[in-house]
Parts: structure tokens; sequence; C-alpha cells
């Protein structure tokens, strides 16, 4: 997982190696603009028109390293300030960029933009170090306008740390931002880079090493992480090669209803897709002939009305991990079969759809403290009945929305959707770059349900499990929309693809 950081931990982090490990700013952005600038040479090879855009602070200093380290490019480098405006650092920079020979002109109000404009926009390259993420509020004035005229058709550009207009500390893109090519990040990421909408506009991300250690990012504190292939990895080490189906678990699936039967089919072939070495399907009774034909490797149990609960329980003794909710029903005698068993289950459990509903809102249903592993997989809806909300405003604050119901439940909480989120109840917190719109369809739930149970039941922690899970859903959903295409692929074109999907990790091993 590499570390993602708020603003303010950024600036801890260069305040303790600049104060503590005695490392002097201007190193720091001399290493950071050099960096810059081989990213450039090596993505852009060809450019030969640069400009370098730069504002009066600290982005800006590294905008001015970058120019220089480009000199043998001439690049038009524009400072969007009077030179008497850049301090500190940056103004040594300023300097030395100077004493390379390189002019730098002032853009100082709308006339001024407007004279250099075409050249901007004419360049092979713009290089973005007007306001990095320091930014405070919605761009006004000038830079506004600057910022609206590179979206709306600017050459590449490559943005320095992050690009201008967007928060280092959250998703949001209220107002017209370019789209960069590159975006070379120093010492970690930010939130602006990973959250949606926000993280679209980054185009490839770089984090640069500028000389801040690990130790010192650690020591900020980080409680966002990006996942990486080694998270899926860590959940599939080799198999021994006397193993047998009793060492990777026993998945117990309460799923399914007349007329929804395939989400209990899914859930339980994801499982074995998975890697679970056995997986029973409780169904009530309608159900069972359907689910155990549509898949031989499941084992079914038909559950009657009068003692669903109370069989369910029965049978969650002898398994290893269980998921109850895909297509079980949230209403009457489902809805408390659901509440009873979240309550009694004496193994680790993934809590999904219809048994999230049937919690729906916590305030008629509180929340029952399990001593085992649980894991909740709500979409952005479930989400927003679960915590009594509207579905926009649980979207508006994802973030703050996953965390919230990781700390009221004490479990772990899968939040889905766009960059999909997963949270612990001490607010540690994960984010998916994997998958694609095409899982925007009916059973892909299903199918992550089924994932998440079958690492349960190998004996992950709940935490590995969801990461893991989600990780290698969204690859296969990725394998899946580049053979079939995002509009056509369906939620069994997902079951085809785990196996390639987790493949695809292993060689991430530690």
């Amino acid at each position: 997982m590499q570390p993602v950081l708020t603003g303010a931990q950024m600036r801890e982090a260069d305040r303790r190696t600049i104060e503590e490990a005695g490392v002097p700013g201007a190193d720091l952005m001399e290493r950071a603009g050099a960096s810059v600038a081989r990213a450039l040479r090596e993505r852009f090879a060809q450019a030969r028109r640069i400009a370098v855009l730069c504002g009066k602070g600290n982005n800006g200093g590294d905008g001015f390293v970058t120019a220089r380290h480009l000199a043998e490019h001439r690049p038009a480098v524009l400072l969007f300030a009077r030179r008497d405006e850049v301090r500190g650092d940056a103004a040594g920079h300023l300097s030395r960029l100077n004493a390379a020979g390189l002019a730098v002109h002032e853009v100082t109000d709308a006339g001024a933009w407007a004279r250099v404009r075409d050249e901007v926009l004419g360049s092979d390259v713009v290089v973005d170090a007007l306001l990095g993420t320091g930014l405070r509020a919605a761009p006004e004035g000038l830079l506004a306008e600057v910022l609206k005229d590179l979206a709306a058709g600017s050459p590449p550009l490559v943005a320095v740390d992050i690009v201008s207009g967007l928060s280092s500390d959250a998703g949001e893109a209220a107002h017209p931002v370019p789209r960069a090519a590159l975006t070379v990040a120093f010492a970690a990421l930010k939130h602006g880079h990973v959250l949606p909408p926000a993280h679209a506009m980054a185009g490839e991300l770089v984090v640069a090493d500028i000389g801040i250690t690990g130790e010192t990012i650690a020591a900020v504190g980080p409680a966002l992480w990006l996942l990486e292939d080694g998270d899926a990895a860590a959940a599939y080490p080799p198999r021994p090669t006397d193993a047998h189906k009793g060492d990777f678990g026993h998945v117990l699936a309460l799923a399914g209803s007349l007329g929804k039967s395939g989400a209990a089919v899914l859930c339980g072939t994801a499982a074995l897709r998975a890697g679970a070495g056995l997986v029973t399907v409780a169904t009530p009774e309608a159900a069972q002939p359907i689910v155990a034909a549509a898949r031989p490797e499941l084992m079914t149990e038909p559950l009657r009305r009068e003692g669903a609960l109370r069989r369910g329980l029965e049978l969650a003794g002898g398994c290893d991990a269980a998921v109850i909710g895909p297509g079980w029903g949230s209403e009457g005698a489902a809805g408390e079969t659901a509440r009873g068993f979240v309550a009694r289950c004496p193994i680790p459990l993934v809590v999904d759809a219809d048994a999230l509903n049937a919690y729906a809102p916590l305030t008629n249903h509180a929340w029952p403290r399990r001593r085992v592993a649980t894991v909740l997989t709500p979409h952005p809806g479930e989400m927003a009945r679960l915590v009594g909300r509207g579905t926009a405003e649980v979207q508006a604050d994802r973030l703050g929305a996953v965390r919230e119901l990781a700390r009221a439940s004490g479990a772990v909480v899968v939040l889905k959707g766009e960059r999909t989120l997963v949270a612990e109840p001490d607010g540690r917190t994960a984010v998916n770059p994997t998958g694609n719109p095409g899982l925007a369809k009916g059973g892909t739930g299903d199918v992550l349900a089924g994932i998440v149970a079958a690492l349960l039941a190998r004996g992950c922690d709940p935490w590995t499990a969801a990461t893991a899970a989600v990780y290698v859903h969204g690859r296969a959903g990725d394998l899946a929309a580049a053979r079939l295409g995002q509009e056509s692929m369906l939620a069994g074109d997902l079951l085809d693809a785990v196996g390639e999907a987790i493949g695809s990790v292993a060689g991430a091993r530690g």
C-alpha cells in the first residue's frame, strides 16, 4: 500500500525533514524540480517548445528548478506574480534561474495573459507549477482564467505535485481545472490524487523521491492508503503441494430467493473461484433446485421459512466463514432471519445487500457488537439507508461515510463504487484503483461478497480479506471489460476473470 497524505501531513513531513533531519528546504525544492524535469524528458522526449507556468509560492519554486534543468530547450518561463512577491527558497531558485540565462516573464493581469496565451497553448508541453498543494479556496481572478483556458484546450500538461486548482485533501473538482497527462507527486500521494473525481485529472501518476524518508512519512500518521498488487498477493501465498480442500476453508452463503437465485449462484461461485475449498449455499426451498442445477460444484441446503435461522446457525457451526444477503430479501421473515443470523453467527461474516437493508435505518435496528471478524459491503444506496442520509450526501463525502459506519459498527466496511473504499473502525482506510464503470451492473456486488467470504474462510483477517477482494474484483472487471467492453460485460464474466486477476498479482508476493 502507498500512503496517501493530507496537505497538513505533507507540510509536517517537510518540517520534520528540514528542522529535525537538517535537510535544507532549498535542497528539497531542487530535488523536486529536477524530478519533474527528468520525468518530462522520459515521457515527452520529442518536446521542443516547453512553457513553465509558475506561481509565487513553493510550487512556483519547484517550477523554477524544473525550467533550469530544461535550460537546453530554452523554455518559456511565466511568473504569475511580481518578482518581489516571491519569497524564501523559491526566491533563491528564481535567482539561480536568472543566473542560468533564462528570462522570466511576469504575467500579472488578464491583458498580459492574453498576449502570451496562444504561445502557451501552442507549446509541446506545459508545466503547471502555479498553486500546488497549498490551495485553500477556489482560484479566483487571473489564475482562475488561466486554469479555465488550460482546461479548454491545452497541449500535454505536466503537473508539479498536483494539478493546480485541485485540493490536496479531497476529491472535489468543482471548478474548471486542466487535465494533466502526467503528475509528479513529491514524497507521497495526496488525497486529491486518488479520490474521485479529482483523481481522473492526474493522468499518469509518478511519486518522486525528494529525500523525505519513509519513516518520516509514517510518523505523520497517514490514515489513507492506495492499494497495490502486493496487497492482493498477500492473501494468496503459494499452495502447498500436499494441500487438500479443507486447507482453504468452507464458506456458508445464506443467499437467494425465488426470482433471485442468480445472486446465490454468483456469490457461491465467486467464493470457489477465489479459492475456497468448499461452499454451501443455504437458500429457500423454492430456489434450492435452481441453485443446485446452475453450478454442480456448489453444495446446497434448502431452508424452510420456519426454522431457517436455527438451521443457518447449525450450518455455520461446521464452516469457516459465512456471507448473508445476496438476493435474500429484507422484509418480514427474511429480515428477521438476517438480523438474527448477523447477531448470533459464530464465525467470520460478510454482510451484504438485503442483510444490510434489514438493518436500515440503524436508528430502528441497533447493529450488534459481534466478537468475530465482520465485513460490511454496502453500495452507496445501502449506505445511505443504513445511516439515514441521502445517496447524494453519502457520495459527497464517501470517506467520511465509510469511516463513520466502520466506527459505529465495529466492522470493516467496504463502500462500493468508483474508487471503492475499505475502512477499519480505527479510521484506517484504503482506496482501490482497480475497476471500471462496466461493474455498474446487477450481480457484480454478489461476486465481491463471495470473494471476501472466501478469503475470510482461508484465514485472512477482515482488513486483508476486504482489501484483497476489492482489488481482485476490480482487476477481474478490467480484464472482462478489455475482452467484452464495459457496456456488454456481465457479472458472470467476472467469474471467468477472477483466476486471471489473481494470477496477475502473484508476481508481487513479498
